[in-house]
């Protein structure tokens, strides 16, 4: 693999021509991550684990950027697509929806992906997740959680980064996961917002403070970055969190239970495979749930006892989501409409 800095990419346009365009050349990906770069315990670093391990093992090569800034994406795209090297460009997450929306269609030979987002063009595969099915397993636990707790508070909390639809779904597979099981739980949701969303580690932990002056003891976060605020409340106010995307429990076990995993590595490994064999589905959205290994949950690496039983119970909400029988809702306005459809037995 290979990292390059923008200056590099417009050299590689002059440079890789030849060394490029060889036919038994390996195929050849390249990415632009988020905001933040490597590092992150999220999206990430998530994503270059897939094409490290595509690079094992499929025999793929891979180039990769780290923008320092949205204004870099459209850039970045550009001159990646003007290299004419890669089998495929791989955008990840929301952010990159408007530049490669503008750079896709000036460039309609090359293939590109994009990982988190759906969008119509017939030179883009989409990747996206069923986040509402392994939210509804971390709710699920919560909820179990809750329910051994003879004490009267039932409140848990989720803080998200931004109040959009794609957030939502984490909401509303945590929620109904939650009451599923423990009808008697009340969620609290708020939103962080702001410059930083998804980095912004002090406005999260005033948060998750404030939901803990509320009541709420257990606390999941679909924020990124942000999250580490999150983790901080917990910490210092000896509270349970959750957390998201990658495995996060080993950054403090003693007081996240879980995390929900998005296997977005999952699908950059299977975006290079698809190169590799030649069959990108570009103009399609893939979507990856608990099914196709895309998303779950794990308490691995958490130091929190959990009762056993409670681990079966969650274990056994999982197979029947996996086996089609229960449908966790991918909107909050169907939370309630799934409740009253549904009957934890």
């Amino acid at each position: 693999m290979k990292r390059i800095g923008l200056f590099a990419v417009v050299l590689l346009v002059v440079a890789s021509g030849f060394a490029f365009s060889q036919s038994n050349s390996p195929t050849r990906v390249g990415c632009i991550l988020g905001v933040g770069g490597l590092g992150d315990l999220s999206f990430n670093d998530l994503v270059y684990a897939g094409l490290q391990k595509a690079q094992k093992e499929l025999g793929i090569q891979f180039d990769y950027v780290e923008p320092q800034s949205i204004s870099d994406f459209e850039t970045y795209l550009r001159k990646m697509a003007s290299m004419k090297t890669y089998s495929v460009i791989i955008s990840v997450g929301y952010d990159q929806v408007d530049p490669l929306t503008k750079v896709a269609p000036q460039f309609p030979a090359q293939k590109f992906a994009i990982i988190d987002e759906s969008l119509n063009l017939p030179n883009v595969v989409s990747y996206v997740s069923k986040e509402e099915e392994g939210s509804f397993l971390v709710g699920a636990l919560a909820g179990f959680l809750k329910k051994a707790n003879t004490a009267k508070n039932q409140t848990i909390g989720f803080i998200a980064a931004l109040d959009i639809p794609l957030l939502d779904k984490f909401y509303a597979g945590y929620e109904a996961g939650a009451r599923y099981v423990n009808p008697s739980v009340k969620v609290i949701a708020n939103y962080i917002g702001g410059n930083a969303p998804f980095s912004d580690i002090t406005t999260a932990k005033e948060i998750a403070l404030k939901q803990f002056n509320q009541g709420a003891d257990i606390i999941y976060h679909a924020a990124g970055g942000s999250g580490l605020g999150v983790f901080q409340a917990a910490k210092e106010k000896n509270f349970y969190a959750i957390g998201v995307n990658s495995n996060q429990n080993p950054i403090d076990p003693n007081h996240i239970i879980a995390s929900m995993l998005k296997r977005v590595d999952t699908a950059a490994y299977k975006i290079a495979l698809a190169a590799k064999q030649g069959n990108l589905k570009t103009g399609e959205t893939v979507i990856l749930g608990l099914a196709d290994g895309g998303i779950d949950y794990t308490v691995e690496g958490s130091k929190v006892a959990i009762d056993p039983k409670i681990i079966k119970a969650v274990n056994d909400i999982k197979q029947l989501m996996i086996d089609g029988k229960l449908t966790a809702p991918d909107t909050h306005a169907k939370v309630e409409a799934f409740l009253k459809a549904n009957t934890y037995k």
